[in-house]
């Protein structure tokens, strides 16, 4: 395989898997694919424990991280924002909409403590400490969502001779990153999970394609709803570099997702995957559940708070469904969600990661040898 990204990244196969569970990643590499870690949730230690386990079972083949530094967040421009600060921002409105919404399904919230200094969620100093920590290890890749990577970001990968990859779900949004210095673009269209935009892949990938070809090259990895090579492959003849794919390690053996998710998600077709901003304040696609219709339909609903403070909210309530659910509570279950793409009714079975990558080159290579069939006709 002739894509630059094969070359940039050490790989042989342009498949990137986005993961928060490190034996997803691990599993992935091993098997020629490239996964990269999501680190957003993870403190400065926690996160060396993880990487330091990923370096001994990954056969050292390469990975790369993944943090989250929004540009537009509610406290942006604040110092020392901590999350117990946050907390007293969030209304009792709000709170008792919560409360009384879990409390239909059998749910006592509550709250778990933290440390007075505990930074707020998506905090961009503890962000930049993550990377510091990543570079202590063999990783390939540092990326970025939710808008244009801090400078600091950006110099530490060049520093360090390791590309920066930064999520786009529009043109403009592709010009901006050009122009601030981003090695790699993952164009992720609105079929995707977790925080998306409204543009399909199908029409933001060449689009991206032909804006930034025109300032400097600039690889371009499709996102959005792919689970199958046959549909890598269709991006790549639209002249992708690869694909950047989430979804599809959800429904995995390794995944860090809960039985009774993998059950939804099988069980799901496309049109259940929604953008809620019910989550954590912006439109994120998940699974359509109580909580999402509660939140975006109900007529009592007070509206979702602005990033970061639905995260706030959202917390504790999914830690006291989650664990509701897994103690036998059959009406929790109505409330489990979790983020994931409308690639989601293409799922049928949970499977290994390593088979999925398996299945991934088989399909890929099938998808080829049909188009040349076609043009060889």
């Amino acid at each position: 395989m002739k894509s630059p990204i094969c070359d940039m990244l050490g790989i042989d196969f342009p498949l990137l898997a986005f993961s928060h569970c490190r034996d997803v990643v691990a599993a992935v590499s091993r098997a020629g694919g490239f996964g990269v870690f999501g680190a957003t949730a993870h403190t400065p230690d926690t996160l060396e424990q993880e990487l330091k386990w990923i370096d001994a079972h990954v056969d050292g083949k390469p990975y790369g991280i993944d943090v989250l530094i929004p540009e537009n967040i509610s406290t942006a421009g604040e110092k020392n924002v901590t999350w117990k600060s946050l907390e007293a921002r969030v209304s009792q409105e709000h709170r008792d909409f919560t409360r009384n919404l879990l409390k239909k399904y059998d749910i006592e919230l509550t709250s778990r403590n933290v440390a007075d200094n505990q930074p707020q969620p998506f905090d961009a100093e503890t962000a930049l400490q993550l990377l510091e920590v990543s570079f202590r290890h063999p990783i390939r890749l540092i990326a970025n969502a939710l808008g244009v990577p801090p400078k600091a970001m950006i110099e530490m990968g060049r520093k360090q001779g390791v590309p920066v990859a930064a999520l786009v779900g529009s043109k403009e949004h592709a010009l901006r990153q050009v122009a601030a210095g981003v090695d790699i673009l993952v164009a992720q269209g609105t079929e995707a999970g977790g925080h998306c935009g409204e543009v399909s892949t199908m029409v933001l990938v060449p689009e991206v394609i032909k804006a930034v070809r025109k300032i400097r090259d600039v690889p371009v990895l499709a996102a959005g709803g792919i689970m199958t090579g046959s549909q890598m492959a269709a991006c790549m003849a639209m002249g992708a570099a690869g694909a950047w794919t989430g979804s599809v390690w959800l429904a995995t053996v390794e995944s860090e997702t809960s039985e009774i998710f993998r059950e939804k998600m099988i069980a799901a077709s496309s049109r259940d995957a929604i953008r809620s901003k019910g989550r954590t304040g912006k439109p994120a696609r998940q699974l359509r559940s109580v909580w999402t219709d509660a939140w975006d339909r109900s007529p009592d609903s007070p509206g979702a708070l602005p990033m970061p403070l639905q995260s706030i909210i959202s917390r504790d309530a999914f830690n006291a469904i989650d664990r509701a659910a897994a103690a036998g509570n059959e009406k929790a279950r109505d409330l489990v969600t979790y983020f994931v793409g409308q690639g989601v009714g293409l799922i049928d079975s949970v499977k290994s990661a390593g088979a999925v990558v398996q299945e991934f080159k088989e399909d890929f290579v099938e998808a080829v040898e049909h188009m040349n069939a076609l043009v060889a006709e």
